[in-house]
């Protein structure tokens, strides 16, 4: 074990994991806006809507995330009419492409997450709002979402943890998070046992962090109906 170049790629895959927090925390952001208007068509009585909504989320839920990627970053490419138009100057850089392949599935994952919570409301708060006369939009607003938020931590939560090792793939598209720091490293150091280790070591980290985060916000929005 060269515990020399251990320490020595420390430092250099931790400034790589940089690139992989802000990663996921752009497509979290954006995920999450993606996942909140498409759990609302879900539930949508509208049945076109309704299957609109709920076909995004199969195709993303039901397909590799790498090919998600590929498909965008090198087969969005190919289509010779987007590299005339505006969008270009997004789809040829491989950041931003990482960044609509890791935000398109996350939101089709928290979509699911967030209509799963929605629909356990208790009709009884609904009713209770509007009794006292506030309008359908602001119960759904200042009630219905953010009741629907604190139900769904524990698995929006999961979904972190499982975008965050997700981001591991920018790497296949020339970025250079952690992931891909570590195989550069490797590539000149023919050791890759100790690399992954270190690489390893700091996404548990991170794991752990973002598992602590959520579980302290559980604790303290939790509440019963």
């Amino acid at each position: 074990m060269d515990l020399e170049l251990m320490i020595n790629s420390f430092p250099k895959l931790l400034s790589a994991a940089v690139i992989t927090l802000k990663l996921l925390s752009v497509s979290l952001i954006i995920g999450l806006l993606i996942g909140l208007f498409f759990a609302i068509l879900r539930l949508n009585k509208n049945i076109f809507i309704n299957k609109f909504a709920y076909g995004y989320s199969y195709v993303f839920r039901g397909t590799p995330l790498l090919v998600q990627i590929f498909i965008i970053y090198f087969g969005l490419g190919q289509i010779e009419y987007l590299r005339s138009t505006v969008l270009w100057v997004i789809l040829k850089e491989p950041y931003w492409c990482a960044i609509i392949a890791f935000a398109l599935n996350t939101g089709a994952y928290t979509s699911e997450i967030l209509r799963s919570a929605f629909q356990t409301i208790k009709p009884g708060l609904i009713e209770a709002g509007k009794s006292l006369g506030i309008s359908n939009k602001i119960i759904f607003y200042k009630i219905q979402i953010p009741i629907a938020i604190r139900q769904s931590l524990p698995a929006y939560g999961n979904e972190i943890i499982l975008m965050m090792k997700g981001t591991s793939l920018a790497s296949t598209v020339t970025l250079m998070d952690l992931t891909g720091v570590a195989k550069y490293i490797i590539s000149t150091t023919f050791k890759p046992v100790e690399v992954f280790i270190v690489a390893g070591g700091i996404y548990l980290f991170m794991t752990f962090i973002i598992h602590n985060v959520i579980k302290y916000l559980e604790k303290k929005y939790s509440f019963s109906q």
